[in-house]
């Protein structure tokens, strides 16, 4: 089978038009867009706190749609999409290419793939980057039966940045909003939860979880950069969540950008400030999950040549104060216990290693990523702790 068919690319003439416009509509899962003359970029963070600090890392994560799709009504038999994708990838390894996901009246097709995409190979160790550029790929998508109205959902890469360049559909059929798949569920994290590693974007565990859930998902996993800062605190408090859960540490040990001191003022500047807009609203705390080598050891955790990551050695006056995954497990829980008994009874805490713990290291295959079977085990522990019958986030 050629690729072209493999992924649903266009090789047939058919007589098309734009629905750009009526599809922007339909977008779920972004916090705002960006537009230039040639097409529309989706983000997950505010552009002020891109703009401020000026990171290419936060900026091109930003612009990864994890999380984010198309949910409409459409009697079209076929969706095409022009899209600009690029891809990073570490220094010695291959990109997997890029996967859309279609969703037909709820239920989940194959996958559409594409190698099409501009890659960026990046050494961690050096920060030297560099660029192979491709041009963009136009996907089709079968939707159906023609004439027969239909919800569908399509959701956008995990791993690869993404420009919405056009969406297409046969002359004479429509595409509209659908109603929304249910309560909001935010959720912030780190590249644990933006699932760069998943092998489709419903691979996602917490798309897996707001799938099964019933919810309508907005994933501000957000790669390396889930660092309790205040503009997420802010963009979370703004919005009519119904629920919440902050996937929180391992970024700061990653980093090593915080000690004790700054990490727990930083823990509840980021809980005050979403509590001055959800006072009540049910909100989870998840510890970090097990990655071995951080566990009793202070971060920074560069990336090796043996293609895992490791805890730097430091001498040990330089350690005091410092965290590792065990310490930040010891310190949220002592806050959270601390803010309950001021009376916050809507906060709960969730051991990240009762999702994923040492008995699942060999779904860990860079020391700190799950594979995508450890996403799904951690979806199917997470579901009901969150949203079972007595699951910490229901009441919203």
């Amino acid at each position: 089978m050629s690729e072209a068919s493999q992924v649903g690319e266009v090789s047939e003439v058919s007589v098309m038009q734009s629905v750009l416009n009526s599809a922007l509509e339909c977008v779920v899962g972004a916090v705002e867009t960006t537009a230039d003359a040639a097409g529309v970029v989706f983000h997950r963070v505010p552009a002020a706190a891109r703009a401020r600090l000026g990171d290419p890392a936060l900026d091109f994560m930003s612009s990864v749609p994890s999380g984010v799709r198309i949910e409409a009504f459409t009697d079209a038999a076929v969706l095409e999409l022009d899209v600009e994708l690029t891809h990073l990838v570490l220094e010695g390894m291959e990109s997997p290419g890029t996967a859309l996901d279609l969703v037909v009246d709820g239920t989940l097709r194959e996958p559409v793939r594409t190698t099409r995409e501009s890659v960026v190979v990046v050494d961690l160790r050096t920060r030297d980057m560099q660029w192979h550029p491709a041009g963009p790929a136009t996907l089709r998508l079968e939707l159906g039966t023609a004439a027969a109205e239909r919800r569908i959902e399509v959701w956008f890469p995990v791993a690869s940045a993404m420009k919405l360049l056009d969406v297409r559909i046969p002359e004479g059929t429509d595409l509209r909003p659908a109603l929304d798949s249910g309560p909001l569920w935010v959720h912030h994290g780190s590249s644990i939860s933006q699932c760069s590693e998943a092998d489709r974007p419903t691979g996602a565990w917490p798309t897996i979880v707001a799938r099964a859930a019933g919810r309508s998902l907005l994933n501000l996993g957000i790669g390396g950069q889930c660092q309790l800062d205040q503009f997420m605190a802010r963009t979370i408090r703004d919005l009519p969540a119904t629920a919440i859960s902050l996937e929180l540490g391992i970024n700061v040990v990653n980093h090593d950008s915080m000690r004790e001191r700054a990490f727990v003022s930083a823990f509840h500047g980021f809980l005050d400030t979403v509590r001055d807009g959800h006072p009540d609203t049910p909100i989870l705390i998840l510890t970090p999950i097990t990655c071995p080598t951080a566990e009793d050891r202070p971060g920074p955790t560069p990336y090796g040549t043996d293609g895992r990551f490791h805890a730097a050695d430091r001498p040990a006056h330089l350690s005091t104060g410092s965290l590792s995954l065990t310490r930040v497990r010891e310190l949220l829980r002592q806050q959270v216990d601390a803010r309950r008994q001021e009376g916050d009874k809507s906060l709960h805490l969730l051991d990240g290693t009762t999702l994923f713990g040492p008995q699942d290291t060999p779904d860990l295959p860079d020391g700190l990523h799950p594979n995508p079977a450890g996403y799904r085990r951690m979806a199917d522990r997470f579901l009901p702790v969150a949203f079972g019958e007595e699951g910490a986030l229901l009441g919203g």
